[in-house]
């Protein structure tokens, strides 16, 4: 038996993690700094909230725990000696883009695809096009002129920009890129993608975006330290060469079968899971979107389901979005057999009415007096639902589940009916407890200080709205205290 899964059932005799979903007490709160964890030969696992590692932050200077994501990158890209190809949803990492640009000027091809809505330089919007922009956007706008105003005087100099402004790097280096509405469409629901492909031998896959806000913090928040992220960098041949015909899709090659604009979204043909033994590991890979035509359980949601049916005795799952009812179905059935369930949620999406792990803590918040279609709280709810206390400004932004110890889920890939039938994503399960190890310890680390079950503001509007629509329990998403939350 191996280690992580004798320390799972070390935990569960404690009493540390009930099983059947009864939760006796929080795991404890983890020390100043663990021990670095033995890493896979092959596939090396990095978080940017590690509590087994430091670094600087290179924007805001300060000492902070972690790993750096970034520099994890760029030393990849460094090593390149032939190909570089990029697939992200957003791309604002000076140093990735220095690092594309000298590598392309060494004579390696370097090709990038980005998400439309994400592929103009910062510098290049007016003040009238700013004050257009939704709120969100605008705060993004303004943490991104941040970053390009190097020596804080409130002017950005156009040495700053070439410096600093990844797109504008890209563009003056004249390397190839492409967005998701170079096919001729308005672009596909997301190019919602995080994964690099390195001489054909190495790929690297994140839950994170290639900004400061993903890998280290934002500047307007200085006790934010990054949206939770995960990163997995891979050294195969075989799973490389699955990555590059995904990307070759999305790029186009001028073929017949390949349009030279390329293919985005569900134009893309169907890609079942594809299976390749990398060392001790056995890593299976599937891209979405796919059709809603074609039966779910081909979908990678239904992958994901198929997968967890497999657990013997213990899911964990830190997710930004969890929104699919078959999903959550195939929890109960886990629930039903004593399969011990835990499940974090950002908590922007935990309590919204769309959100199945309402479900499984056995509540139905509605929409005015209007249920969202397919609700199915358990009668049996757990008490081992929550979300985790982050920092001010991060998100729980990982996408992954860890299932006896053994077996990992991650990726790009939200738990979502988006991600499954529009987005182009990424899904990764890996066998192999030295890497399941990582992900424990990172989920264990979140759920230390977690906030578990229905928080008192929920319990609060579920007892006015069932005054105010006849006994339907319900909330409503633009009630004061569920925007407050979701903010």
């Amino acid at each position: 038996m191996s280690n992580p899964v004798k320390q799972w059932l070390n935990w569960v005799k404690l009493g540390l993690i009930g099983l059947g979903g009864i939760s006796c007490q929080m795991v404890p709160i983890y020390p100043v700094k663990l021990t670095p964890l033995p890493q896979d030969p092959f596939i090396q696992v990095y978080f940017n909230q590690s509590v087994a590692s430091n670094y600087t932050d290179p924007y805001r200077l300060h000492q902070r725990m972690g790993d750096n994501l970034e520099q994890v990158i760029v030393e990849a890209i460094g090593q390149a000696t032939s190909s570089i190809d990029v697939a992200v949803q957003e791309l604002r990492s000076p140093p990735i883009a220095l690092a594309l640009r000298d590598r392309h000027r060494s004579g390696v091809r370097v090709r990038v695809i980005l998400e439309n809505t994400y592929s103009r330089p910062w510098s290049s919007y007016s003040a009238s096009q700013v004050a257009q922009l939704q709120p969100r956007q605008r705060a993004r706008y303004q943490e991104g002129m941040q970053l390009l105003d190097q020596d804080h005087n409130g002017h950005i100099s156009p040495d700053e920009i070439q410096q600093r402004d990844a797109l504008i790097i890209l563009q003056g280096s004249d390397i190839p890129w492409k967005d998701d509405t170079s096919d001729g469409s308005q672009g596909s629901g997301l190019q919602h993608h995080k994964f690099l492909v390195i001489d054909g031998r190495y790929t690297i896959v994140s839950s994170a975006n290639f900004t400061l806000s993903d890998f280290h913090g934002d500047f307007a928040n200085p006790d934010s330290r990054g949206n939770a992220n995960n990163l997995v960098k891979i050294d195969s041949v075989p799973l490389s060469a699955l990555f590059t015909v995904e990307f070759n899709l999305m790029w186009g090659d001028g073929t017949v079968q390949t349009p030279s604009q390329g293919r985005f979204g569900v134009k893309k043909p169907y890609r079942p899971p594809q299976a390749v033994t990398i060392g001790k590991s056995l890593v299976w890979v599937q891209f979405s979107p796919a059709s809603p035509t074609l039966p779910w359980d081909k979908t990678v949601n239904g992958f994901i389901a198929n997968t967890l049916a497999r657990s013997q005795y213990a899911v964990d799952m830190a997710l930004f979005v969890f929104s699919d009812q078959s999903i959550a179905n195939q929890l109960q059935s886990l629930q039903s057999r004593g399969v011990a369930i835990r499940l974090l949620v950002d908590a922007g999406f935990l309590y919204r009415p769309f959100s199945e792990g309402l479900d499984l803590m056995g509540v139905t918040l509605f929409n005015g007096c209007t249920t969202e279609q397919n609700n199915r709280p358990w009668t049996n709810p757990l008490q081992t639902v929550g979300t985790p206390d982050m920092p001010q400004g991060d998100l729980l932004h990982h996408k992954f589940a860890v299932m006896d110890g053994t077996t990992v889920i991650t990726g790009s890939h939200n738990w979502s009916d988006a991600a499954n039938h529009l987005n182009d994503e990424t899904l990764l399960v890996m066998q192999n407890p030295t890497i399941a190890a990582h992900y424990q310890r990172e989920f264990e680390r979140l759920y230390s200080n977690a906030r578990l079950g229905v928080p008192p503001f929920v319990q609060k509007q579920l007892q006015k709205q069932s005054q105010d629509c006849k006994g339907n329990h319900h909330s409503s998403v633009d009630d004061p205290v569920m925007v407050a939350i979701l903010k």
